[in-house]
């Protein structure tokens, strides 16, 4: 196997690095609250603006539609430009890292339209309802039901630990959907909005 980069990947490299040393934010994150949200939303949106936002996420719906090698050279340019936040400590990480990529590869056309844009755009917070009390990492004893009522899903339970709630406007959510199965079994990702 070959590791070494391509001259495009390099080149991608080095336009990477050259970007973020000119528009990378020198002031602190705020630690929390709307201003934190405010500061990591701008951030966001001049990502998107300068054409940084989901470099391997499909075109029409925002991104670059660019490689994967070339999305971890990005992070890896990200990483040793010393930024005064990492990437999974913004809000909106939830989305640009778990939440966008689970509808890219399972959601359906209607999903990709509304939610990717808004993510990349910096319109939108998501936060991560998947830890329960008494259950933390064990995501397979959760117990957060979720039926469906007419046309609407009917979602009972409770969530913990539950990261960047109080300035989210999405939440992926685990549930269960079907409490008969294995334990292993019968949880849906749903998208709470």
């Amino acid at each position: 196997m070959n590791l070494d980069l391509t001259a495009e990947e390099l080149a991608f490299r080095e336009e990477a690095s050259t970007w973020l040393r000119d528009n990378l934010p020198t002031e602190a994150r705020p630690p929390e609250g709307q201003e934190m949200r405010a500061f990591d939303l701008a951030w966001q949106r001049t990502l998107f603006d300068g054409g940084w936002a989901g470099i391997n996420w499909p075109t029409e719906y925002g991104g670059r539609g660019l490689t994967d090698i070339q999305q971890m050279i990005w992070y890896e340019e990200f990483a040793k430009a010393n930024p005064p936040f990492t990437l999974n400590n913004s809000c909106t990480f939830v989305g640009n890292l778990h939440g966008g990529p689970t509808i890219i590869v399972n959601g359906n056309e209607e999903q990709r339209s509304t939610y990717l844009p808004q993510i990349l755009r910096g319109e939108a917070v998501w936060c991560q309802g998947f830890s329960e009390p008494g259950s933390g990492s064990d995501l397979a004893s959760l117990s957060t039901k979720a039926e469906i009522d007419g046309d609407e899903l009917v979602v009972t339970g409770q969530k913990t630990w539950t990261s960047y709630a109080h300035v989210a406007d999405v939440q992926e959510l685990l549930v269960r959907t079907d409490p008969t199965a294995p334990k292993h079994k019968g949880i849906t990702w749903v998208v709470c909005d």
